[in-house]
């Protein structure tokens, strides 16, 4: 039997929170079962998920008494809402299109158990009762609500009532609070916007623990050897870090560490990207980013940083092995996926030769701090804030010990968004002549070398990663920015210290452009 959960005398507004929290939650393929007496609060519940999913507090949301189940096409999903009070036998269920609905988008079904066995198994259910009272009597203004989840859904049962406690913890549930969907990434974290009158607004993560992989070499998944991180803790100890180093990362308001859940400081809506939209100017945003890197040099990145609750994090080393099965989602994602067929071995063998040498040289170069995805989606533009403030930094979690050209060539050959060629080296000579002022001992042509042997290094990974997420996770969206990527990978491998390595894609490489 599934674990209850069991949320006590929820206010209206309460309800509607959780519904709009559900809401945020919910993906295609969803069914949410809702259970309770007559005026339980139900058709209440559907109305106010409906709504947020529509994004219209407004939208008549007619009860599916008598119709049996309503239709909505809403912005992220199409939501079916049906109430079997009057299904006269199971059987009448499959008239009314559910798998087609659950193909499409997400259910809500009230009085499923006149379902009988034709529901899916998998399922998410929430059970309304008017609030018990301390004398053993019922408050008709709030609701008792007992979360359960079968199957799949259990573990999203436990994540719901787990967020809605940490939320209404730290202070974001009060009277006006509401909770709106936030697009997530390529990851699976997943977030939520939180509102409340008197207080502003704070993100909510949701990251749970991941499982490891398949091993794919010495008995470790690609996550380990990449140093990819697999919770929150490194994120709460790397924000707390940089933010005591005077960096613009988001402040934690409130965690459950064990389930993967922040409450985190909001640091605006001016997303690099968005910024630019609305007329900022990209030298200026830029610029401002390069001087958030020049001051993060004088952070050492060798250090132990606390984890607030207890333990610590090291940055792992960005190290051979990481850098290697990174080429290496090339020749085993990218070149399948454009060539229709595996990579010739002795092609393969070749490319991750030249790359040993190269990335042997890189691993020895003095180390400090590689945010990993210093690039437009994760830095946010705060114009009225002053020095390095002026640039929010998210998505850290990933943060690793290396080469201290690695950010720069993230920022200034954004996979997201076009840098010219012109503004690339003006902004690359911006922060060679600063670090020159800073450290007497600057080597200059190394860094060079650095620069353009880790934008080679950088954007064959992220090719591969493009093409690993249209072949194995279905997301085709990031294939648009592949021709911008062959374009920097172009540009990084011109430098002469590369001539061997260049020879070497121009072969086997550059021709899968298409």
């Amino acid at each position: 039997m599934s674990e209850i959960f069991r949320l006590s005398a929820l206010t209206e507004s309460g309800l509607g929170r959780l519904a709009e929290m559900l809401a945020a939650q919910l993906r295609p393929g969803d069914l949410v079962a809702l259970e309770g007496d007559l005026g339980a609060g139900k058709t209440t519940f559907a109305r106010a998920l409906i709504r947020k999913l529509a994004g219209n507090p407004e939208e008549e949301i007619p009860s599916p008494t008598f119709t049996l189940v309503q239709t909505y096409e809403t912005p992220r999903l199409a939501v079916a809402h049906l109430d079997l009070y009057r299904l006269g036998d199971p059987s009448e269920l499959d008239e009314l299109g559910l798998d087609h609905a659950l193909e499409r988008g997400v259910a809500l079904v009230e009085w499923p158990g006149n379902g009988g066995g034709r529901l899916p198994a998998a399922r998410l259910t929430l059970r309304l009762a008017d609030a018990e009272t301390a004398n053993g009597g019922r408050d008709a203004a709030r609701r008792d609500v007992e979360i359960s989840g079968s199957g799949a859904m259990a573990e999203r049962a436990r994540r719901l009532y787990l967020a809605a406690t940490l939320v209404d913890r730290s202070g974001w549930a009060g009277d006006g609070a509401g909770v709106d969907y936030l697009q997530g990434d390529a990851s699976p974290r997943r977030y939520a916007l939180l509102t409340a009158p008197a207080k502003g607004r704070a993100v909510l993560m949701d990251w749970p623990r991941q499982a490891d992989g398949p091993a794919i070499r010495d008995g470790l998944p690609y996550s380990r050897i990449a140093h990819l991180a697999e919770e929150v803790r490194p994120f709460v100890a790397i924000a707390d870090a940089l933010r005591e180093a005077g960096l613009a990362a988001p402040e934690i308001y409130a965690a459950d560490l064990d389930a993967g859940l922040l409450v985190l400081e909001h640091l605006g809506d001016g997303v690099f990207g968005q910024a630019l939209g609305n007329g900022a100017s990209q030298a200026e945003l830029w610029r401002a980013a390069v001087d958030v890197l020049v001051r993060l040099r004088t952070v050492p990145a060798d250090r132990p940083m606390p984890v607030r609750g207890g333990g610590e994090w090291r940055l792992p080393l960005y190290d051979t092995g990481a850098m290697g099965i990174e080429v290496e989602l090339l020749t085993d994602w990218l070149y399948p996926f454009a060539a229709g067929r595996p990579m010739p071995a002795e092609a393969r063998a070749e490319l991750l030769g030249a790359w040993a040498e190269l990335i042997a040289r890189l691993s020895a170069l003095p180390r400090g701090w590689v945010l990993r995805d210093y690039h437009s989606p994760n830095l946010i533009w705060r114009p009225g804030e002053n020095g390095i403030k002026r640039v929010g930094v998210i998505d850290f979690q990933d943060a690793m010990q290396g080469p201290l050209a690695y950010d720069l060539v993230s920022l200034l050959q954004d996979a997201r968004l076009d840098v010219s060629s012109g503004l690339e080296t003006s902004l690359l000579e911006a922060y060679c002549a600063a670090v020159r002022q800073a450290e007497p001992d600057f080597d200059e042509t190394g860094f060079h070398f650095a620069y353009s042997a880790l934008g080679a290094q950088r954007n064959t990974k992220i090719l591969g990663i493009f093409a690993r997420l249209a072949v194995r996770d279905g997301k085709r969206g990031y294939l648009v920015h592949m021709p911008r990527i062959w374009g920097y990978l172009a540009r990084s491998l011109a430098h002469p210290e590369l001539a061997d390595l260049r020879a070497i894609y121009d072969r086997h490489v550059m021709p899968l452009r298409g």
